[in-house]
Parts: C-alpha cells; structure tokens; sequence
C-alpha cells in the first residue's frame, strides 16, 4: 500500500478509495505497521513541537513533559484504533452489517486520516485552528462504514452515530475509571 497515494484518495474522492480498500486483503498488524503508525504520529510529534518548542504566548511546555505527553498521546492513539474497531465490529449486525474484525479495523484505520493529516498545523500554534480541517475524517468515516461492513446506505447515518457514541462510552470509561478506582479523579 502506498501510503501517499491511499491518504490523497482518501481526502480527494473517498468513495473510490473505500470501494478499493474493500477490495483489498490485508491484516489488522499491517495497517497498524504500515499506515497507522506513521500517520498517527503527526499529532504527537506536531503537538510536541508547538507546545514545547514554539510555544505558547510565550509559554512553553517542559520538554521532558512534553516529550512524555506526546508518547502518552501516540500510544493512546494506537489504542483507540482497536477500541474503535471493536465498537465498529460489534455494533455492525444491529445496522444491518457483517461482523468483520479487519474491516472494522480498515474503517477505524482510514477514516481518522483527514484529522492526522490536519494536526500538522499543531507544529505552529497560531495555525492550530487549521487542525479543525481534520472533522473530514467524520465524513469519511460516515462513506467508509456501509461500504466496508456491507451496511444498507438507510441506516449508515444510525451506525455511524451509535459508533461515535459507544466509542465516546468505552473511551470515557478507559481514561476514567482507572483514576477513580485509585483515587486520583
């Protein structure tokens, strides 16, 4: 996969490009290693960048603070691609779709590529509003669901909004409840 080429189509003419990415064959370890590991993190190092070597209104973040919220921030990141692909998986058959592991993950892989791609005005804060190009990706995210868990196009609105909810659900609970369970929240 040509990781240029598959995130140019995924901005210019989506529909295409998630009719090919059904097409193909591929594992969860291989979009992680070969496109999700890379894209996300842009974020995390553009993040770093802005807040602990630019700066701030004169502000700067720590850089080994810096440094280890940006880890924090990748790893969280590569996390949430599973979780977000569990959600797609298991929420599939009540829209109408087909349990699919690797396509979820493919869904929950590509969409985000519009808001990793936007996060690169993170590197200069004065550009940071920019980042916000980045809620493409809940477009793309909306085309990229029927196609890939073969969901009627009636009901992809639903699936898409039950996967942002249950993925907010299981995403508060992840960050949360350790904190309350030791006392720190």
């Amino acid at each position: 996969m040509d990781l240029v080429a598959r995130a140019k189509g995924l901005i210019l003419d989506p529909r295409a490009e998630w009719r090919a990415i059904a097409g193909e064959r591929t594992s969860p370890a291989s979009l992680i290693a070969s496109y999700v590991a890379i894209l996300a993190a842009i974020p995390a190092v553009c993040g770093f960048i802005g807040t602990s070597i630019v700066g701030i209104a004169g502000y700067r973040t720590p850089f080994l603070a810096g440094l280890f919220s940006a880890l924090l921030s990748y790893l969280v990141t590569l996390g949430g691609v599973f979780i977000v692909a569990f959600v797609i998986d298991v929420l599939a058959p009540t829209f109408g779709g087909r349990k699919d592991f690797t396509s979820a993950m493919k869904v929950a892989a590509f969409a985000p590529t519009a808001a990793w791609l936007a996060s690169v005005f993170m590197a200069l804060p004065v550009l940071a509003i920019l980042a916000a190009l980045g809620l493409y990706s809940l477009y793309l995210f909306y085309l990229g669901l029927p196609v890939l868990m073969r969901a009627p196009q009636e009901k992809a609105l639903g699936y898409f909004l039950a996967v942002m909810v249950g993925a907010i659900i299981v995403w508060t609970i992840i960050l949360f409840l350790p904190g309350r369970l030791f006392g720190l929240v």
